[in-house]
């Protein structure tokens, strides 16, 4: 079976070029006008004085995320219990096992074997100083704690997955995402020794996942009674989805606005970070899809389960390192690698599933 790319929209089947094309316009922005970023940043919601949530961001990260949330059909969460062991699969994956694999990668590689590669410090956002390398251990903290509710439901369309169980999966880790996030993402940011503003970290998973999965739920409800399922499906969300990549890509604009000095001296800082990055999507995948094997599920399961797990949420990642530690901050540019590496590599998993359907019981 072929891949065909025709099934994914314009925006998503180009992402990785237009956030190559992000890079080098945010580069040429920093380079002339350097405090538009700095002003767009400082616009924030301050509590006690300190700047809590970076309002540009939130009005960005709301326009990526209700789209995604719209779709989602919670009453179909209860069906689940049918056939729970996809489900239970994905929330022990992502939720036990693939934080700290990613911890401990991101250490490894950042931390020990190309330490010598990332030098210097920098100044994050509430004034504190940190290495660079533990920045970007943190950015890749911040995405491996975010299972993929997004892009997944194109990767498992193109794999011919199980629809109906990928928004299952995607409504139940957007719920889980709710409470865990902030826990796991704080723990694990201290053991790397970065300043935990507990605060913002529980406010940014209110404002970034809450605020977008609340107003998906009720437009979806009132839209569905006043308009009718095929306005929904045929209007409505055909004109959501370029406006969610059109607000994400204005937020890598702005983030490399800022990166861009240290891009420019350090032109293979993105290699860097983006080889553990690459080696734990497809570590994931690999435990996740022959977990599935073992289990004995059909393809049409197995391929969604291994790919939610794989794939990252780094609209909620960008938004979350943006927040605690600022536009600048090497973490924000960790996960927008995670963005850089996304569709290549998910392409790739999509078309091995693909491949290897026979392995599965129909």
């Amino acid at each position: 079976m072929n891949l065909d790319k025709s099934q994914m929209g314009f925006f998503e089947r180009h992402l990785t070029l237009w956030v190559a094309l992000c890079i080098v316009a945010g580069v040429a922005l920093g380079k002339l006008a350097p405090e538009l970023a700095q002003t767009l940043d400082d616009m924030a919601l301050r509590v006690n004085g300190a700047p809590v949530v970076s309002l540009p961001i939130a009005i960005c990260l709301f326009f990526m995320m209700y789209p995604i949330m719209v779709k989602i059909d919670f009453s179909e969460v209860v069906q689940a219990s049918r056939n729970p062991k996809p489900v239970i699969l994905t929330l022990v994956v992502n939720w036990a096992i693939k934080p700290f694999t990613m911890f401990g990668i991101a250490t490894l590689f950042l931390g020990y074997l190309f330490r010598d590669f990332l030098p210097g410090t920098e100044i994050i956002k509430g004034g504190g100083e940190v290495e660079l390398y533990r920045s970007y251990i943190s950015g890749a903290i911040l995405l491996g704690i975010a299972p993929c509710t997004a892009m997944v439901l194109v990767w498992g369309h193109l794999a011919r997955g199980n629809q109906g169980l990928t928004l299952v999966m995607v409504a139940v880790n957007s719920l889980t995402m709710l409470l865990l996030y902030g826990l796991l993402g704080g723990w694990l940011l201290g053991i790397n020794h970065m300043p935990v503003p507990w605060q913002a970290l529980l406010l940014s998973v209110s404002i970034y996942v809450g605020l977008p999965l609340i107003a998906g739920y009720y437009s979806r409800r009132w839209i569905m009674k006043t308009k009718g399922p095929d306005w929904f499906r045929e209007k409505f969300l055909h004109l959501l989805t370029p406006i969610s990549i059109t607000a994400l890509l204005a937020t890598l604009v702005l983030l490399f606005s800022f990166k861009g000095e240290t891009i420019l001296a350090n032109p293979l800082t993105i290699l860097w970070i983006a080889i553990p990055l690459a080696i734990q999507t497809i570590l994931i995948f690999a435990l996740t899809y022959a977990a599935a094997r073992w289990f004995g599920f059909s393809y049409e399961n197995a391929a969604p389960s291994a790919l939610i797990g794989a794939s990252n949420h780094f609209e909620v990642a960008i938004a979350t390192a943006v927040m605690l530690f600022g536009l600048s901050s090497g973490a924000a540019l960790a996960t927008v690698v995670g963005v850089l590496i996304e569709v290549p590599l998910m392409l790739m998993l999509v078309r091995f599933c693909q491949r290897t359907r026979g392995w599965f019981r129909s």
